[in-house]
């Protein structure tokens, strides 16, 4: 009963304080910054802008010249400088990229990603960028990459748009988003199709892991590490059903990966060129700190990869045809462009479509913010000073919206901004438009992701129309992954 009982004093002393600080903050809306409190430090404030967290984020920055220092709890480890000052960014991802790793307590926070490339550091992570730059440009594996992604979409996707459209059913185009990328990205990292995108929607044990692993991370920035650590011990909360969920998945995965080792013994799938049959057979003599005959490193590197690849596109896709939804203009002038300039063999010509991909991922970038931590103290040319092991965020969410940077209309969806005179693409600089990251640490799979979504938005702009229904509030939900909170429901016309 205490184990009980003590959970719920603590829900009830903090929303009490909540209460308090949002009663403070109110009275003085025009100043959105936290109280910092004895013992709670800004916690309590926080904690009442976490539903609209991200657009709070955008107003704390606008307010205190693009970064902030937010004080957590005493001695709970969670202090942090939320920054999205472009030359900061700039200092941190590129000009002094050696004295700013992950660090440790990235590790921590992310450690359901293991030893994969999104959480790795220093050497191994060398390793592992060399060896997927690799295989992303061996011309079988884009060879794979564009024959998986065409087959996909007229046998998966397209066949099940068609019955919506013809049974008028109301679908969520979040979760059809989400299947086709987790179908592709699978055929593409393992070698296997789990054909989760039908007619059916079979349940996606990966989707259910996936996302409340993704939640569960987000609000551990927030949280001590010993209490995110009991809740994940006790099996209580976001922690808990992250770790029945994952342990769940690392068994299906095992399998697969036990599998190909047994296919491999056989003779078999040697010459595959899926990332998990490359790294089984990786070159430890040019890349000598990865472990291809270790299965728990294999799936540490493949998850983080099957990840990555599922979960940015498909939120791009999602935020895409939400914006087109409430901006018919634009979508009138890509079908236009579509109409009189598309080639299959050229997607550069599509113009006009690449500067609404890149105004969607400006306001509303797939990874929401970045974790960084320095490993010597540091000056960032804002003039605030760092210690070794702080916490630094760049809120890239933020940074696609600050007026000082994009201008007076930087909450607008105007593709022209990416459009020079000329007619032309306008390059913006990574660190003022880190949709794919920036410095050393810049997507691998830039061009890979890309291409997947002009693919998907021509052949679905081409032969539907879509109505978004009315019902939940679209906003996004709190985690590191910028997804639809309720998911995107649509009513699908074909067009004649």
């Amino acid at each position: 009963m205490a184990m009980i009982g003590l959970p719920e004093v603590f829900v009830a002393f903090i929303s009490f304080l909540v209460f308090n600080c949002s009663f403070l903050l109110k009275k003085s809306q025009s100043q959105p910054i936290l109280k910092n409190w004895p013992f709670f430090g800004m916690l309590p404030g926080m904690l009442a802008h976490i539903p609209r967290i991200f657009d709070f984020s955008v107003e704390v920055l606008e307010a205190t010249n693009l970064i902030f220092s937010f004080k957590g709890p005493w001695l709970s480890g969670t202090d942090m400088l939320f920054t999205a000052d472009p030359w900061n960014i700039h200092h941190i991802l590129s000009l002094n990229f050696g004295n700013y790793p992950k660090g440790p307590e990235a590790k921590k926070i992310f450690n359901a990603l293991g030893d994969g490339i999104l959480s790795a550091d220093m050497e191994l992570w060398e390793n592992l960028r060399k060896s997927n730059h690799a295989i992303f440009h061996h011309p079988d594996f884009l060879k794979l990459s564009v024959s998986s992604n065409t087959i996909k979409l007229k046998e998966s996707l397209i066949l099940f748009l068609d019955n919506a459209a013809h049974e008028k059913i109301i679908i969520d185009l979040q979760d059809v988003f989400k299947r086709f990328m987790f179908d592709t990205s699978s055929i593409l990292m393992t070698g296997y199709d789990p054909m989760s995108l039908s007619i059916e929607m079979p349940e996606v044990l990966f989707d259910e892991a996936v996302e409340t692993g993704e939640e569960a991370i987000y609000y551990r920035y927030f949280k001590p590490v010993i209490l995110w650590r009991l809740q994940s011990w006790l099996g209580i909360g976001l922690e808990g059903k992250m770790r029945t969920y994952l342990a769940a998945f690392n068994r299906r995965f095992a399998k697969i990966i036990s599998s190909r080792r047994e296919e491999m013994s056989r003779g078999k799938r040697k010459q595959s060129v899926d990332v998990l049959t490359y790294y089984m057979n990786v070159d430890t003599t040019k890349y000598k700190l990865l472990k291809p005959n270790n299965d728990k490193f294999i799936r540490d590197v493949v998850f983080s990869l099957l990840l990555a690849g599922r979960d940015t596109t498909s939120s791009v896709l999602t935020w895409f045809f939400w914006l087109l939804s409430k901006h018919p203009q634009v979508l009138t002038k890509i079908r236009k462009e579509i109409n009189t300039q598309y080639d299959p063999t050229d997607l550069e010509k599509l113009v006009y479509l690449h500067a609404a991909l890149s105004e969607t991922m400006r306001l509303y970038p797939p990874l929401p913010f970045n974790h960084k931590s320095p490993a010597k103290p540091d000056v960032l040319p804002s003039g605030h000073k760092v210690e070794a092991n702080s916490k630094i965020v760049i809120c890239i969410y933020a940074l696609g919206r600050m007026r000082s940077i994009w201008g007076e209309d930087a909450l607008d969806f105007k593709p022209e901004r990416w459009i020079s005179d000329s007619g032309n693409l306008r390059h913006e600089p990574t660190y003022k438009f880190m949709a794919f990251n920036a410095g050393p640490r810049a997507c691998l799979g830039k061009n890979l992701a890309l291409m997947q979504m002009k693919i998907v938005a021509v052949e679905i702009i081409q032969k539907y129309d879509f109505e978004v229904t009315k019902g939940d509030k679209i906003k996004p939900v709190p985690s590191v992954i910028l997804r639809m909170k309720h998911g995107l429901s649509v009513k699908v016309t074909k067009k004649i």
